[in-house]
């Protein structure tokens, strides 16, 4: 069995920073949490047999996510990294994903809920209509069968068993579980396990259709939220505390 994992390197958060044209300068990275839980997936998915390559678009600091992900287990790696990518919109991202996963033979195709940084949630579906495979989304549990998958999807009453033939794009949640933290060996090996690099010439993607020329959605503005103001700390014996707890509550008539 083959799995290819979608993982996406993002700004570590609390670093983020913001130029002039409202982007997020990507000077430290890390793999977005959400995309680690259906590593662990895939992992131990494959433990009695088969591989687990990852795929990731992003600028050459998102090979610090992808070598973390080697260390935890994954077999390989393809880094599609191109200039012409810096200002990539939504859909020039799915396109170029398209195009990157045509290149590759596999039985499921892994995908987190969502990213830190976008928060969209809309690659997954998307790359799945494009690509014409089976869509199962908020996997909290995956089983694949013979030429199948079966996952449960969680629902607000519980969860939905949903099953589809393969190749097949799952979209899974944390539930899954816990993501494992690479070990020393693992760290070790993952030194010499494969990161494959592909420009958008390799995809046969002309740069001139990628990029902030021909974008369809364009970030117009970004603050950061107002600073909260500092807290109130209380001090002293525990009857102190309760009396001084008391009359904040007091003065702000909120007793």
């Amino acid at each position: 069995m083959h799995i290819v994992v979608l993982l996406k390197a993002v700004p570590i958060v609390g670093n983020e920073r913001l130029d002039d044209g409202y982007r997020t300068q990507r000077t430290q990275l890390e793999a977005n949490g959400n995309d680690e839980y259906v590593l662990e997936k895939a992992l131990k998915l494959t433990e009695a047999g088969g591989d687990v390559s990852l795929l990731t678009m992003g600028p050459a600091g998102a090979t610090d996510a992808l070598r973390k992900a080697l260390a935890m287990g994954a077999t390989r790696a393809y880094h599609v990294q191109d200039d012409a990518l810096a200002e990539a919109c939504l859909r020039q991202t799915i396109d170029v994903l398209t195009a990157a996963v045509k290149k590759l033979e596999f039985d499921l195709l892994f995908c987190g809920a969502d990213t830190s940084d976008g928060q969209g949630g809309v690659v997954a579906p998307a790359l799945a209509a494009r690509l014409g495979l089976p869509y199962l989304s908020y996997a909290s549990e995956i089983e694949p069968g013979e030429g199948t998958v079966r996952v449960h999807r969680l629902s607000p009453t519980g969860y939905d068993v949903l099953e589809a033939s393969t190749p097949a794009l799952v979209m899974g949640t944390q539930v899954l579980g816990e993501p494992r933290y690479p070990s020393l060996r693992g760290i070790m090996q993952a030194r010499s396990k494969e990161v494959t690099t592909w420009s958008l010439a390799d995809l046969g993607i002309d740069p001139a259709t990628v990029g902030e020329a021909t974008v369809t959605t364009r970030v117009l503005g970004k603050e950061a939220p107002p600073q909260r103001s500092g807290a109130t700390i209380l001090k002293g014996a525990p009857e102190e505390v309760v009396a001084q707890t008391v009359d904040f509550l007091a003065q702000r008539r909120l007793i």
